[in-house]
């Protein structure tokens, strides 16, 4: 029988034999339903032809998505455990899928140097080793035992500090313990917005193991106070609560990258596994020897992550730690991507002088590889006109990390400025699912599932973001970015006089802000159909409008209804000439 087993949607066929033959070519045995046998059924062949499979790899996409063939043998495969599976247009995986480690294939043209290509073989070389038989030598051949499964779910370590403001440090960690293991080819790891999704909530590790495959759970607790972290951790074998592994770390917060370092490698020898000479060099690689630096970084980020991105002093205070880590260790590259990207949200969309290219040039020069450095330079390519460039260096970060919640929503971004918005909503789509707490994404796939006039999608976002505006109004209710957004999701679920309520709410304590006013005319003129008081919003807003506020507002499918309202056309050619009278005058 077949190593691998390889589903598809039938659209995708081009795709499917593609990785079929880059497979045969690296010594595996393949089957897909292209050799289906005339004489049997159907459904027959594939039930025998899944369970007798090594790995079974599923290519989603939009038409795989809707496939319920795809979803049938996907659900078969992760009950056997042989599941691989990978996103072929960018779309995440239907529940429960979503919830396991999924490889992006966005742009793959059969490469085997791909970096999403040889992920792929990882996972399936651990499921299905390398020494494959020859391609359509199968008949006579008995299956060799299965190979041992490993998948680990590193849920977020519990923050033991006895202050709220330290769960930056112990989530810090958790996410690096997830990155570090992802780098070792013989284990599978739960994605971090699975793992995530778990935090503060009661565990049930057969669960864990039933849903998302999990065979092996890290838990732990990070302590940290003053110049002293103490870390616990313990790694338990989901079927049958059985701890393989635990150990405490009691040390100064110099020794924190020493610390992770030690826990990745004895989870590895103690599930028994190989870990490769450049699987070990990759997980010492940490960017900065420096803890405060580090300390900072993550302090910084969580700021980038959690922060209202219509108030300009997320992006300040981001900027100001940054360069406080930078100072500490002037080669550590993550902060200068994340000041980059900070200072180039201030540039396009508050109006500053920050430019963020330097910063981001920087972090390239450090470290090729990052991704978000990327990011930022196709922000100023496609500022600058060049839209292929833009293009093609945004498909470069997306390949270096697709993982990146940053990267994701820049991506989004992109190609929601060109118009684009139903290539946008598989990235806006995966953001939302990295970080729970983000409700700016759904928010903008209100938008492009409006446009696109996809009512039953419109009805699960509209729930996903109302529900996470309310999570961040319980921690601030004076967020307007929250209520902006909140107001957008209740006009959606055909709440009009609620939608009304929170929109008075949000003008009244954010009056002065223009891309609130700017989020309230959306509303009104989408939703309430109101078009005068969405344009008596708007004034305002253009007023004061930067380049790329008026960019956004020329491709926003929100102002559709009234672009070509005479009062709309001369605020824009108003704000235009203003902004190239401001340029004039800088020269």
């Amino acid at each position: 029988m077949a190593d691998i087993f390889i589903s598809y949607a039938r659209p995708n066929e081009g795709q499917a034999k593609k990785a079929g033959d880059a497979l045969r070519a690296a010594g595996y045995a393949v089957w897909r339903d292209d050799e289906l046998p005339a004489h049997r059924a159907y459904s027959d062949v594939i039930e025998e032809r899944i369970k007798s499979a090594k790995a079974v790899l599923v290519l989603w996409s939009n038409e795989a998505v809707k496939s319920q063939w795809v979803r049938a043998e996907a659900d078969a495969a992760r009950e056997l455990g042989t599941l691989v599976q990978v996103s072929l247009d960018g779309v995440m995986p239907p529940m429960p899928f979503n919830q396991i480690q999924c490889a992006d294939l966005f742009g793959w043209t059969g490469d085997t140097s791909w970096e999403g290509w040889r992920k792929v073989e990882a996972s399936l070389s651990s499921l299905a080793g390398l020494s494959a038989s020859p391609a359509g030598d199968e008949t006579d051949k008995e299956p060799d035992a299965p190979q041992r499964r490993v998948v680990a779910c590193v849920l977020p370590f519990i923050n033991m500090s006895g202050d709220a403001e330290q769960e930056y440090f112990s989530d810090g960690i958790s996410e690096d313990v997830i990155t570090d293991l992802s780098k070792v080819s013989a284990l599978t790891v739960i994605g971090r917005n699975a793992a995530f999704a778990l935090k503060g909530k009661p565990v049930n590790l057969q669960e864990l193991q039933r849903d998302l495959g999990a065979t092996h759970v890290l838990e732990g607790s990070v302590r940290k106070a003053g110049t002293r972290v103490r870390i616990s951790a313990q790694l338990t074998e989901a079927a049958n609560n059985h701890q393989v592994w635990a150990d405490r770390y009691d040390r100064d917060l110099t020794d924190i990258f020493a610390i992770q370092d030690e826990i990745s490698k004895a989870i590895v020898a103690a599930l028994q596994l190989k870990l490769l000479p450049k699987e070990k060099k990759a997980i010492e690689q940490r960017g900065t020897s420096n803890p405060e630096a580090y300390n900072l970084y993550l302090l910084a980020r969580r700021r980038w992550i959690d922060g209202n991105n219509d108030d300009p002093r997320r992006a300040e205070v981001v900027v100001r730690v940054c360069r406080q880590a930078i100072a500490m260790d002037p080669d550590y590259a993550q902060p200068w991507a994340l000041m980059a990207l900070a200072q180039t949200d201030l540039r396009f969309w508050h109006g500053h002088a920050d430019d963020g290219r330097e910063a981001a040039e920087r972090a390239l020069a450090l470290n090729p590889r990052l991704a978000e450095a990327h990011g930022v330079k196709a922000r100023y390519l496609q500022s600058d006109g060049m839209i292929e460039e833009a293009n093609a260096q945004m498909a470069m970060a997306m390949e270096l990390d697709p993982e990146s919640w940053e990267v994701n929503r820049e991506a989004a971004s992109l190609m929601f400025r060109q118009g684009r918005f139903e290539e946008a909503i598989p990235y806006f789509e995966k953001a939302a699912a990295l970080v729970e707490a983000d409700y700016h994404s759904p928010g903008m796939l209100l938008t492009c599932y409006t446009a696109l006039k996809s009512q039953s999608e419109l009805d699960r976002i509209a729930r996903m973001t109302f529900s996470r505006v309310e999570r961040a109004l319980a921690q601030d209710p004076t967020n307007s970015k929250a209520l902006g957004m909140g107001a957008g999701a209740l006009a959606a679920m055909g709440e009009a006089e609620r939608t009304r309520e929170w929109i008075d709410r949000a003008m009244i304590i954010d009056p002065d802000n223009i891309l609130q006013r700017y989020n309230m005319a959306c509303c009104l003129t989408t939703w309430l159909s109101d078009d005068d008081q969405a344009l008596d919003l708007l004034q305002g807003y253009f007023d004061q409008a930067t380049a790329g506020q008026v960019e956004h507002a020329l491709v926003d499918p929100d102002m559709d209804a009234i672009r070509e309202h005479p009062r709309f056309k001369e605020m824009v050619a108003a704000a235009q000439k203003r902004l190239a009278d401001e340029a004039t005058s800088k020269t």
